[in-house]
């Protein structure tokens, strides 16, 4: 009872009725937190019941949902001119208290992107995410957005970055996303990016590597390299050197590397197990493209094991993640082959949907900093 005492919990009847200096809220995808302006600090829970909520149905008519400058969800009365950051609809909220899972997985293969990042408010964060105008980085840069995250879409296409910019925009019409010019097979054309992405003067907390080919005829870049070798690890690598310095000043911060089971099936190592550059950015004669995207896919988590080993320590992590097996995405469209065993795969495999890249694993009291006084 001291305990209750001292929170301010026991002055109450009501097991709904919030205790003194705590406040409701809502988040833009209508999920309520709980504002505690004594200690300064946001939680999910119901301080007293420990019950989370969402709210129900449309705002009523009349009202608008907007996002003041900080990133806070506020609503306009458009008929009584006025305006408040309490949501009307909290008075018919309904309960979201899920079974703590029981294996160690919190989500499973059916898991959606949407679903990863439900009741987060990612906005002031900047994302860049290569790759993103179709497939895994299309909706991963999708879902960032609709939560309040400035996404940047490089793409190799600005016309096809662009059209997945307003495709994004039909969804949330104040999304913050933007197309930036990204060939990942020019080490020249990684430095213009780098480049152009720092005269922005943006922090970036969150670069996720997904642009990648696969099943590609050989061919080399016009840096002299085999392209599946450059385009799925180099290229990246050289991009994570470039924005280092950006990624340490933005901290805490994560680089995402999208590998793949895969990497299992290969090796880069000679007879006498010292590392065979040969087998990187092998000849013609030797290619073969499946092998030369496993190689890729391992050399991915090789390079995110040592990153967060090196970066770590300045508050800078680095995750490789495998999306899932047999996804249906436009990764396979260099060979007709590798498109009829995608298209029989597809009925057993997850949707583009159901892939979710786990980016961020906060609690909402950094929510705190932009949340109005009372």
């Amino acid at each position: 009872m001291a305990a209750l005492k001292y929170a301010g919990l026991e002055d109450t009847d009501s097991e709904e009725e919030l205790p003194p200096g705590w406040e409701e809220r809502t988040t833009k995808d209508g999920w309520v937190y709980y504002a505690n302006h004594l200690e300064e600090k946001t939680q999910w829970e119901h301080p007293k019941s420990g019950k989370r909520k969402r709210v129900a149905g449309d705002l009523p008519y009349g009202w608008e949902q907007e996002t003041d400058e900080n990133g806070q969800v506020y609503f306009v009365d458009h008929i009584n001119k006025r305006t408040t950051y309490l949501d009307p609809r909290l008075a018919f909220t309904v309960e979201d208290n899920p079974v703590k899972p029981t294996t160690r997985q919190k989500y499973d293969g059916n898991s959606t992107a949407m679903e990863i990042l439900q009741g987060r408010d990612l906005s002031g964060k900047v994302v860049i995410i290569t790759g993103a105008n179709s497939g895994i980085g299309f909706e991963t840069a999708k879902s960032l957005a609709l939560h309040g995250a400035c996404v940047i879409l490089a793409c190799r296409s600005v016309a096809r970055g662009n059209d997945a910019v307003q495709r994004i925009l039909g969804e949330w019409h104040k999304a913050k996303v933007e197309a930036m010019t990204l060939d990942l097979a020019s080490l020249q054309s990684v430095q213009h990016f780098a480049e152009a992405f720092k005269s922005k003067n943006l922090p970036l907390h969150i670069l996720i590597c997904n642009a990648a080919v696969f099943g590609a005829p050989w061919s080399l870049t016009e840096d002299g390299l085999e392209s599946t070798f450059q385009v799925n690890h180099l290229g990246h690598f050289y991009l994570v050197q470039l924005l280092e310095d950006v990624l340490r000043q933005s901290s805490p911060a994560r680089v995402v590397v999208v590998s793949s089971e895969s990497h299992r099936f290969t090796e880069i190592k000679d007879s006498s197990g010292k590392l065979d550059f040969s087998l990187l950015s092998p000849s013609k004669k030797e290619y073969w493209a499946m092998l030369a995207y496993n190689r890729s896919k391992l050399c991915n988590i090789l390079f995110s094991n040592e990153l967060n080993r090196r970066l770590s320590p300045h508050g800078v992590t680095s995750n490789s993640v495998h999306p899932g097996n047999m996804i249906y995405s436009s990764i396979h469209r260099n060979w007709w082959v590798y498109t009829l065993l995608f298209t029989l795969a597809r009925p057993f495999t997850k949707s583009m949907m159901d892939v979710h890249i786990q980016i961020t694993d906060e609690t909402p009291n950094w929510l705190w900093k932009h949340l109005p006084k009372c």
